[in-house]
């Protein structure tokens, strides 16, 4: 599976006993997202490939929802695909890329918070160039004071860590790509039957802040013009009660997320149709031989997924009235997204 960077989505480089893609689902996080200048782009947008694609697919499931929750749609549909229904929108993929899995666990994500007049709003490790060396030294400087309170922190990568103990128990907190350029204020983690935990990672984030402001690591990324580092998030916590077996997880190009967490509308503009080009080409190829395949399309909100359509008498007749009355353009499929 490509990586999708730190967005709280399983990645081979930590999990190498994760199955191979399947080649014939693919799965397109942010194929649409609510800013404004975004929906301006829509219609826009030049995507013949998706287009004809989803004149051969027929619509099968459909997650729709609002950007409230604490995950994001393409989170949401990839563990589905996995073989996980999530429970509220919370999705433990940190348990789930575990030796150990029913053990409490979470990702701790080094990042910016950005003090603002009214709010305060967060940029992640991989927006403001956090490397190895960096933050290994924070990591290392942090892990005493989670181990005092029951937690165990080990390093994954430079904009993740991993946390596991009893405190993360019943821990609901938002994914990072959820928050990410956000305002925080409502998305602080919580928990209802664990209040003892909750005040235990907001007493242990606000020494975080305090441990990282006085580090060298500081003084070191400020003189070369970075962000610093003066905190970490909190996201993919939870425990499974009974390990599952993976399912093949589809292939999820990372291009038009990346874009849309920068909030660089042009460049989605042309990852979007470079995958319609490349990716979508690809589909549309196979459905066209009826060898099975399924897509689905993310948003900020919901989800939609098309699987091949029938090939009976009647459906051909459907298909050929939609050639006759022409067919919808592709960007309205994501509009409601």
């Amino acid at each position: 599976m490509k990586s999708s960077g730190d967005c709280g989505i399983p990645d081979n480089r930590v999990m190498p006993a994760l199955p191979l893609e399947s080649s014939r689902h693919l799965l397109v996080p942010f194929a649409a997202a609510s800013a404004p200048e975004c929906q301006g782009l829509l219609s826009a947008l030049r995507l013949p490939h998706l287009q004809a694609l989803l004149g051969e697919l027929a619509p099968t499931h459909n997650d729709s929802g609002d950007e409230h929750t604490l995950s994001l749609p393409h989170e949401r549909a990839l563990a589905r695909a996995l073989g996980l229904e999530p429970s509220d929108g919370l999705i433990p993929w940190a348990a789930l890329q575990s030796d150990a899995p029913t053990v409490p666990q979470a990702w701790f994500s080094p990042c910016h918070f950005q003090i603002g007049t009214d709010h305060i709003s967060l940029l992640p490790g991989e927006q403001i160039a956090l490397y190895d060396a960096a933050s290994r030294a924070l990591l290392d400087a942090l892990a005493p004071y989670c181990t005092e309170d029951g937690i165990t922190l080990r390093y994954e990568s430079a904009t993740r860590w991993h946390a596991s103990g009893e405190p993360l128990r019943g821990i609901a907190c938002a994914s990072l790509d959820r928050v990410s350029g956000r305002p925080v204020g409502g998305w602080m983690p919580h928990s209802p039957a664990n209040p003892a935990g909750s005040q235990l990672l907001k007493r242990l984030q606000s020494e975080a802040q305090m441990l990282f402001y006085t580090h060298p690591v500081h003084d070191a990324r400020t003189a070369r013009g970075l962000l610093p580092v003066n905190g970490f998030w909190i996201g993919g916590a939870g425990a499974l009660e009974v390990p599952a077996p993976w399912r093949p997880p589809p292939a999820m190009p990372d291009t038009l997320r990346q874009a849309a967490l920068r909030a660089d509308w042009p460049a989605w503009q042309s990852a979007w149709e470079a995958l319609d080009a490349r990716e979508i080409k690809t589909l549309l190829d196979a459905a066209r031989r009826s060898e099975p395949v399924t897509l689905t399309l993310c948003g900020e909100r919901g989800a939609r997924t098309w699987v091949n359509a029938p090939r009976g008498a009647g459906a051909r007749i459907g298909r050929l009235f939609k050639h006759l009355f022409g067919r919808e353009p592709a960007w309205k499929a994501l509009e409601p997204l």
